[in-house]
């Protein structure tokens, strides 16, 4: 079901002591959907998460010919039970050149690099194209380091959409860098034994970037020959609970706790609780990844000023999200500074305001947060919280311990029920 137009969250009294529990990681999920199509066995993916993002990665390797269960999850409505008939080194034949396979990937980056790479070593042509604003997002050092390998590649500007005319594996060298997304790496190293590729790394923090370093420890303990592989918790979702527990709270505690929190060390964004409460300066490079998002929200509420640094990549994903921060975070109240590619944000006196979101689930999912603490807080287009976090408002409306037990007003103040909330 598709959810209102507009949503108000009204604020919670006190942070209820309580225990909740969060979907799979996407940044896991569609990275094992690529690896358990390449095994030589079955692969069954517990806790997957379900959202926009891996629907449309399923759906495309649906589209190729992979062999896809999905099964739900009784623990835990966001996720499913995958189950994936590898085919090992034989990719499904695509299209001809004059009629390519088509394929569509929405606003999804991960499947978008993921899937370009996967086709180069293929049979056949493949067109990639998804919704205007993926049409815009980086493309061109993936799509370089494919040319460098022998690779043919077709797009207007080296965004999408592309039409890839495969080659199969061809070993070979190629340098990638990772400066507008370390996607672009973990694209080449999802398929860089099938391809027999050496991937050189250049910008931000080389391999040893989250991201990156999340890609290459799942590649060494997929169970590459078959088998059952769960998938953690997603961190960056988990964010916006423990951040509504921290500015609900008088005395900085946490006391909203988030059931099974990854302890792995592959998430970025597992650090968050420790950026509970805020230090003074928080880098998007070095401390957190998007959940740098959720404390930027909060941090007007903070007793100091903080200065959010190294934001260039938010400049470059679902929307142009420093400008969105800026711009919404502004209409509540709160004093920012904005030069370069850093936010120095003051402490300040809030109020409500109708939030734009740009369609971009992250803007709609931090703003809901600051409502649970700042009255008259307004979400438009509430509904993008499906391509990561499709039962996001549910788990704010539920009863207590599955929700927050938050009341939601639909754009003519009635109250919304949780079980109406769950998107798909």
């Amino acid at each position: 079901m598709s959810l209102p137009d507009i949503i108000e969250i009204v604020p919670l009294e006190s942070p209820p002591e309580m225990e909740i529990t969060i979907p799979g990681s996407k940044s896991i999920t569609n990275r094992s959907l690529v690896l358990a199509a390449l095994s030589n066995g079955e692969v069954i993916l517990e806790n997957a998460l379900w959202s926009e993002d891996t629907q449309v990665m399923v759906d495309a390797l649906k589209s190729l010919g992979y062999e896809i269960e999905v099964n739900s999850d009784p623990k835990e409505s966001g996720n499913r039970n995958i189950i994936i008939g590898g085919r090992g080194e034989s990719i499904p034949k695509g299209g001809t050149s004059e009629d390519p396979m088509e394929l569509f990937v929405g606003n999804a980056g991960t499947a978008a690099r993921f899937l370009t790479a996967l086709l180069c070593l293929g049979d056949g042509s493949y067109r990639l194209s998804g919704v205007p604003r993926m049409h815009e997002r980086p493309q061109a050092s993936l799509l370089q380091a494919l040319r460098d390998l022998g690779y043919s590649i077709d797009s207007e500007n080296d965004k999408l959409p592309i039409t890839i005319h495969a080659g199969g594996p061809i070993s070979g060298t190629c340098r990638v860098s990772i400066e507008e997304s370390s996607q672009f790496a973990s694209a080449l190293l999802l398929l860089s034994k099938v391809g027999g590729w050496k991937i050189e790394i250049d910008g931000e923090l080389g391999e040893k970037s989250p991201y990156v370093a999340m890609t290459s420890r799942l590649i060494e303990r997929f169970p590459s020959q078959g088998g059952r592989w769960r998938i953690e918790p997603d961190a960056s979702s988990g964010s916006y609970f423990w951040a509504a527990g921290h500015i609900l709270s008088m005395d900085n505690g946490l006391p909203v706790q988030v059931v099974h929190w990854p302890k792995s060390g592959w998430q970025i964004d597992a650090e968050f609780p420790t950026f509970l409460p805020l230090p003074k300066i928080v880098s998007r490079r070095d401390d957190l990844g998007d959940s740098i998002m959720t404390s930027i929200i909060i941090a007007p509420l903070a007793g100091h000023q903080t200065q959010f640094v190294d934001l260039g990549r938010l400049r470059l994903q679902e929307c142009e999200r420093v400008k969105a921060l800026r711009t919404e975070l502004t209409k509540c109240g709160a004093l920012i500074n904005e030069s370069g590619d850093k936010l120095v944000i003051s402490p300040s006196e809030l109020n409500g305001a109708e939030i734009n979101t740009y369609n971009d689930h992250r803007i709609a999912m931090c703003f809901a947060t600051l409502g649970l603490k700042v009255p008259g807080i307004r979400v438009k287009n509430p509904d993008c919280v499906r391509k990561t976090f499709p039962t996001f408002f549910y788990k704010f409306a539920a009863p207590r311990p599955h929700g927050l037990g938050a009341i939601l007003l639909d754009g003519q103040g009635n109250k919304l029920e949780a079980d109406k909330l769950i998107t798909d």
